[in-house]
């Protein structure tokens, strides 16, 4: 009876390893796609030896991969719709600058580069605010360096 028992083979999880590895190269890829890319995963940090994960730990790595994926969408989602009323925002400025005195936008808010901001100003100073003429500016961009 021992014999046998000696000879019992572990069930082959070729295919599920396989497909699961799939899966994380595939959500791998896709929170690689992000822009931004999401700050990188603590997991390769990790010190120890190189060794073969279980399907129950490459299980939890996919679920964790899903998890950050979800959430780098979810601030991709806040950061767009933030940029969008942004545009908005200038749009409405550029139509109608004597309804948006002194109001401003960064261009960092748009989701541009640079440090430029659109603001309403004045035209010719004081003697433009007396009469209404209003304009909107786009600041020249960073200070210079001290």
């Amino acid at each position: 009876m021992v014999a046998v028992l000696d000879r019992v083979v572990a069930p082959d999880q070729t295919g599920a390893r396989r497909a699961l590895r799939a899966q994380l190269a595939r959500l791998e890829r896709e929170l690689s796609a992000l822009d931004p890319p999401p700050a990188a995963a603590s997991a390769a940090a990790r010190p120890g030896r190189a060794r073969l994960l279980s399907v129950g730990e490459l299980e939890r790595a996919r679920d964790a991969l899903t998890a950050r994926l979800a959430h780098a969408r979810a601030l991709q989602a806040e950061r767009g719709a933030a940029q969008e009323a942004a545009r908005v925002r200038l749009e409405r400025m550029l139509l109608a600058p004597g309804e948006h005195r002194f109001e401003r936008v960064a261009a960092s808010e748009l989701g541009e580069g640079g440090c430029g901001v659109y603001a309403v100003r004045p035209r010719l100073g004081l003697i433009g605010m007396l009469m209404g003429w209003w304009q909107v500016k786009l600041s020249s961009g960073c200070p210079l360096p001290a």
